[in-house]
């Protein structure tokens, strides 16, 4: 085997188109984008909850799960493409394997997809009327908090 640097063109164009539409879209928004800075537009956001209070304070266990469900499933998705790429050869007559190899990826997504099943029924994605009052009622009470320390900070001076 002889190595070509011309083999690695497409993988070039791949990077270099990625680049591009990275690089393009970003300047496109600032072109086409509004420019109403806002309150609320300058705060910073993360996992859906409201930035009040105290970057130190605690979060839900519930963000926590979510964000270990979203790896796991992540995880198990990526299994997915190796077994696109090998299927094909190892469905071939050489191996033979095709039934097989079909019906191991059937019993993984029917787990999978069991897995989805079980996390929803339990209500881990469950994001309604009930978390955001939990959220509202956590923002009520770092209020509170930072009011007390306010006040005892004017009493103390």
């Amino acid at each position: 085997m002889t190595f070509r640097l011309e083999q690695y063109l497409p993988v070039l164009l791949i990077f270099i188109v990625a680049a591009g539409f990275a690089v393009g879209n970003i300047f496109i928004s600032q072109f086409i984008g509004q420019r109403k800075r806002t309150r609320t537009k300058m705060m910073p956001y993360e996992c859906g909850k409201d930035p009040v209070g105290s970057a130190r304070e605690r979060f839900s266990v519930k963000f926590y799960l979510i964000a270990m469900i979203f790896i796991l499933f992540d995880i198990e998705v990526i299994f997915l493409v190796p077994w696109a790429v090998v299927f094909q050869t190892m469905a071939g007559p050489a191996y033979g394997l095709r039934t097989l190899i079909y019906v191991e990826m059937m019993v993984f997504i029917v787990l999978l997809l069991a897995g989805y099943i079980y996390v929803v029924k339990k209500g881990a994605f469950d994001w309604g009327e009930s978390a955001r009052r939990e959220a509202e009622g956590q923002a009520r009470l770092l209020s509170d908090i930072e009011k007390r320390k306010l006040r005892q900070t004017r009493t103390a001076a």
